[in-house]
């Protein structure tokens, strides 16, 4: 028994010096990109809360490169650059790879949007997200790369099965305009180790007499006074958004603005397409629409987390 004892006390004790040495080893192997984000993290801050546009161009500038530098760096897929505060990192559920996208607000009506795509392999392939945005006619219908892509900053990833291999619903936010804000569902596929955005998987049969009419993208656009929601239902298992209304405008040179009028609409899988649903529910809300600012979870940032 003594000798039983004395075995388990030591392969006890070789557990944890086993554990103490890979701690450590992991600890070196992080202690450059620990001291990197040190700096990330302050520029990271800078580039949302400085007063100066200058400053917030600077603080992007130097923080693009010294985090590629970062993702470069050995073992970078496994650290989770928990000080970036202001910069959405998203994993799908398979941890193929994630997506870090960020805002760059330049003035009243224009921002921008940067971001990088680290694949979870050993050589850690990096794609850099350049946004083009402003280029783009015909948004919801155009398939572009990453060189062309439509900036937004995602806040949430989903993964679904089609007949051409699986893809990923990325819902995101885009500043668009004083007036106007957006959300956007986006399609991100990956093929021959080249990435592309936009797939026409969103399908919506609104005259039975015609085809059904397919969109690569789903834009929405609404009054910068009020609050949608457009994100995957878990319990529902389909994408719901607030279905809008053209209201006139209080603000001078605006026409009409688009307000949620309290239902919801949608998109169902089936078959690796997504069906457009114009009445998601039966149930009503309790209080009509608002003319002032809905400030629902006014607390929470565009990641879900307390301010």
């Amino acid at each position: 028994m003594k000798v039983l004892s004395f075995f388990l006390l030591l392969t006890i004790s070789a557990n944890f010096s086993l554990y103490g040495q890979t701690t450590a080893s992991k600890d070196s192997l992080f202690a450059e990109i620990k001291t990197i984000e040190d700096t990330l993290g302050i520029l990271a801050y800078a580039i949302v809360n400085e007063k100066q546009a200058d400053q917030r161009f600077l603080a992007c500038r130097v923080f693009i490169p010294l985090l590629t530098k970062a993702l470069k760096t050995n073992n970078s897929f496994d650290y989770d650059f928990s000080r970036l505060k202001t910069i959405s990192i998203l994993y799908p559920p398979d941890s193929s790879f994630r997506i870090f996208t960020w805002q760059l607000y330049v003035d009243t009506s224009e921002y921008r949007y940067y971001g990088a795509i680290q694949m979870n392999t050993k050589d850690l392939k990096l794609y850099p997200l350049i946004d083009r945005s402003f280029e783009m006619e015909d948004i919801e219908y155009e398939v572009t790369t990453n060189d062309k892509w439509y900036g937004s900053l995602y806040y949430n990833i989903k993964t679904f099965d089609t007949k051409e291999g699986k893809k990923y619903l990325l819902f995101g936010y885009d500043g668009h305009q004083f007036f106007n804000k957006r959300k956007v569902i986006e399609v991100l596929s990956f093929k021959d180790g080249k990435i592309s955005f936009g797939a026409p998987v969103f399908v919506a049969q609104t005259d039975p007499r015609q085809a059904p009419q397919r969109k690569n993208r789903v834009i929405i656009e609404y009054s910068a006074e009020s609050s949608v929601r457009c994100n995957y239902d878990e319990f529902e298992k389909a994408i719901v958004f607030d279905h809008l209304m053209a209201m006139e405008s209080s603000f001078p040179g605006q026409k009409s603005i688009n307000m949620p009028d309290g239902t919801f609409e949608g998109y169902r899988l089936k078959d690796g397409l997504w069906w457009y649903v114009p009445n998601m529910f039966t149930t009503t809300v309790n209080e009509p629409p608002r003319d002032f600012p809905i400030l629902d979870q006014r607390e929470k940032n565009i990641f879900g987390k307390k301010n």
